[in-house]
């Protein structure tokens, strides 16, 4: 059975830096995945979680989304079956729960994945 779980989440103040870290255990071809960060807003519905950023199977290909480019980074260990996002200068926009995700497929919708966490709560107080 494949676990995504997230850990790094809590509460930081705008300007901060945080690391959310994703470990994938019961994935034996998480080297052949694409990995990523969605995040979902309070009061959203699932479908609309947001793509945050996305990395391919070897690390070699990025996306951001806008309100994220130059900010964060999305980076990834297969060796240790973990993928991070740096999030740096953080502002209250960012506050969301994140979820890590994993699918054999890249892309923005969250539809392609089929590895998921259960989210970390990132807080971004003014």
């Amino acid at each position: 059975q494949v676990q995504v779980e997230e850990s790094g989440g809590g509460l930081v103040q705008a300007g901060d830096s945080v690391m959310l870290s994703c470990v994938v255990s019961g994935r034996r071809t998480f080297d052949n995945y694409a990995m990523g960060w969605f995040r979902q807003a309070p009061g959203k519905e699932r479908e609309e979680r947001e793509c945050v950023a996305t990395i391919n199977y070897s690390g070699d290909t990025t996306y951001y989304t806008d309100s994220v480019t130059v900010r964060f980074t999305i980076s990834r260990d297969n060796d240790k079956n973990t993928v991070y996002l740096q999030m740096n200068d953080v502002n209250p926009g960012d506050t969301d729960v994140y979820y890590c995700i994993g699918g054999p497929f890249g892309g923005t919708t969250a539809d392609v994945y089929v590895d998921w966490g259960r989210g970390t709560q990132i807080t971004v107080s003014s």
